[in-house]
């Protein structure tokens, strides 16, 4: 387990937005809304070859043209530009990535493994560390990043949610913003191809602003490195998990969410 580079995550000094959009409704316009009317101190840069602007920042033709590199860069484009792209961003010295795209997991058939293995392939020279694909995003409300497509920024506070459902940590958004709840961070992992629940267990057990985790589990991909992490961090907060997969109904649910089996729930 890791959490090398991860602070590019968490504490960004610039972000790229990569598919950024001005079209109503689309999520490149939505993830624009929230990187840039979230306080963010930084510069958020927006890349798309197709548009001089985006709301309010000048957009950029390609990743070779921002004027500064980016610590963190969050992608909503097409999944067979995916590999390409974090192949550059690594090149020029972006240290993490939040892929919102989907189309790598079992339910792509082979091009998704074969998309997958190449993005990897593609971050590994470069230490570039990947959040998703398959997710709804990263919220960092005290430091102004909401590099999700979420309709809410959370208010700051003291617990971290980190789940692999985007669907489930939107409602929870919601549930929070009704009874005045707030979060340190919110952290969707989605599909989990390279960061997964360890190593945003060692990260958030030594971080300041977080007080509680609670997790939301679908499936675990290597059980000694989750128990491993999860021993240390409880030693410091509270670490709350909530299991799906219960039931019949619960696993089948799980599974077509993420097209991996959901763990025993008694393991």
């Amino acid at each position: 387990m890791t959490t090398r580079n991860l602070d590019a995550l968490f504490e960004p000094h610039a972000i790229a937005l990569i598919g950024a959009s001005n079209r109503d409704g689309s999520v490149g316009s939505v993830l624009a809304r929230n990187l840039l009317e979230s306080g963010f101190a930084g510069p958020v840069l927006p890349v798309n070859p197709h548009e001089g602007a985006i709301r309010s920042a000048m957009a950029y033709a390609k990743v070779a043209d921002l004027p500064v590199t980016p610590d963190l860069a969050v992608i909503a484009t097409p999944p067979q530009s995916i590999p390409g792209l974090i192949a550059e961003l690594g090149a020029r010295g972006c240290r993490a990535a939040v892929v919102i795209s989907t189309g790598f997991g079992a339910d792509a058939g082979p091009d998704g493994a074969r998309l997958k293995a190449e993005m990897l392939q593609a971050a590994k020279p470069h230490l570039l560390r990947i959040i998703g694909p398959n997710c709804l995003g990263f919220i960092s409300p005290a430091r102004g990043i909401n590099a999700s497509f979420a309709h809410l920024t959370p208010a700051a506070g003291r617990i971290a949610l980190v789940a692999q459902s985007g669907a489930v940590a939107a409602a929870a958004i919601d549930w929070a913003h009704a009874q005045g709840i707030g979060f340190s961070h919110i952290v969707t992992i989605g599909d989990a191809a390279d960061v997964d629940f360890g190593d945003l267990l060692d990260y958030l057990a030594l971080d300041a602003a977080t007080q509680a985790i609670l997790l939301y589990v679908e499936s675990i991909h290597d059980a000694r490195k989750f128990m491993t992490a999860a021993r240390i961090a409880s030693r410091n907060k509270p670490v709350v998990v909530v299991k799906t997969g219960r039931s019949a109904a619960g696993a089948k649910a799980a599974f077509s969410h993420t097209g991996a089996l959901a763990g025993s729930d008694a393991v």
